[in-house]
């Protein structure tokens, strides 16, 4: 029985004629984390990509609530948000214009309260409409993250969220991840850094091909 949320069944990849992962089936639904371990190069962030549908590397299927993803993809993306591991943005944009920007890539209707407010959340009151090449590269990292607040999805596809995070931006981040999985969002990540989530997850661990 097909996993309502995000399933994936004996996927392959390979890169420079390196395999990344063979035979691999996870599933992600409502309410759960899950977090993709292994070494650098071990294939994390291509799995990532593949599961956004930014990459077509692969062999295997994917489904979405059941359904093959190719017949899902219109709903499908509008129900994922991926975060890359980059500041994903403009730097010569303000945070005010980069989520603007990525809201309407998306499609999404998102009025400026709301975006304001999502900057407000990620720590960024005063500095919505100063140049991103002005702000520190934590700075820089919490305008990407802002973008959690300013779409209504139900699956989070987060590579190193943490990166250039300080301490107590970890513990937020953190924070939303349970909060979100507390209302039934889903979450897949990955990350080097030793999780304190307020909730249990499931570790995939990838080899090293």
């Amino acid at each position: 029985m097909a996993t309502q949320g995000l399933e994936v069944r004996q996927l392959y990849s390979e890169r420079n004629e390196r395999v990344l992962f063979a035979g691999l089936s996870l599933s992600v639904g409502p309410g759960e984390i899950v977090q993709l371990a292994g070494a650098n190069g071990s294939g994390k962030t291509s799995l990532l990509r593949i599961l956004a549908g930014l990459s077509t590397r692969y062999e295997g299927d994917i489904f979405w609530q059941g359904h093959p993803l190719a017949e899902t993809l219109s709903d499908f993306r509008q129900q994922v948000l991926y975060l890359g591991h980059g500041a994903g943005i403009k730097p010569q944009l303000t945070p005010l214009e980069n989520l603007r920007w990525s809201c309407a890539l998306r499609g999404d209707a998102v009025d400026d309260e709301r975006l304001f407010t999502a900057l407000a959340r990620v720590g960024l009151t005063g500095f919505e409409q100063q140049p991103c090449y002005g702000l520190s590269a934590g700075q820089q990292r919490r305008v990407n993250l802002a973008r959690l607040f300013c779409s209504s999805v139900s699956l989070w596809l987060l590579d190193e969220p943490f990166t250039a995070i300080d301490q107590r931006g970890v513990a937020e981040i953190e924070q939303w991840i349970g909060d979100f999985a507390d209302a039934g969002g889903s979450v897949v990540l990955t990350t080097h850094h030793v999780l304190k989530l307020p909730r249990p997850l499931r570790r995939i661990e990838l080899g090293e091909g």
